[in-house]
C-alpha cells in the first residue's frame, strides 16, 4: 500500500486528505495528475473542498482511496489518564464550536478574557 495525501489551505478553509493505493505512482506523476484534476474542476465543484472534489477524481479514474470519516470502522481515544480512554461513538453528530460566536464575544469584551 502507497500512501498520498493532499493538503488545501487558503484564507477560509484549512483540510488535509489521505490517501492509499495499491499501486506507487511517483510523487512527480502525483502532483502532475492532481495539478490536471484541480484545473478541470477547480471552478465547478459541489464538494465542501476543493481536497475532496479532487480525491473523488482520484478515485474514480486512479485507483485511489480516500481516508476519510465515513470509512472508519473504529475510533479510539488514548490517554495516559485511564478515565480518558473510550470507543468513539462513529454515529454520534461531531460538535464543533462555534468560532463566530467565540469571535464575537471576544471582540465584545476588547479581546480580553474575562
Amino acid at each position: 500500500m502507497h500512501f498520498y495525501e493532499l493538503h488545501e489551505g487558503d484564507d477560509d478553509v484549512f483540510a488535509d486528505l489521505l490517501l492509499v493505493r495499491e499501486e506507487e505512482m511517483e510523487p512527480e506523476e502525483f502532483f502532475d495528475v492532481v495539478q490536471g484534476i484541480r484545473r478541470r474542476v477547480v471552478d465547478s465543484y459541489e464538494q465542501d473542498t476543493l481536497v475532496q472534489a479532487i480525491a473523488d477524481e482520484l478515485e474514480r479514474d486512479y485507483g485511489f482511496i480516500a481516508i476519510n470519516d465515513d470509512r472508519l470502522t473504529a475510533a479510539v481515544n488514548v490517554s495516559r489518564d485511564e478515565d480518558e480512554n473510550f470507543l468513539a461513538d462513529l454515529d454520534a453528530p461531531e460538535e464543533s464550536p462555534d468560532y463566530a460566536s467565540i469571535l464575537a464575544d471576544l471582540q465584545a469584551d476588547g479581546g480580553r478574557p474575562n
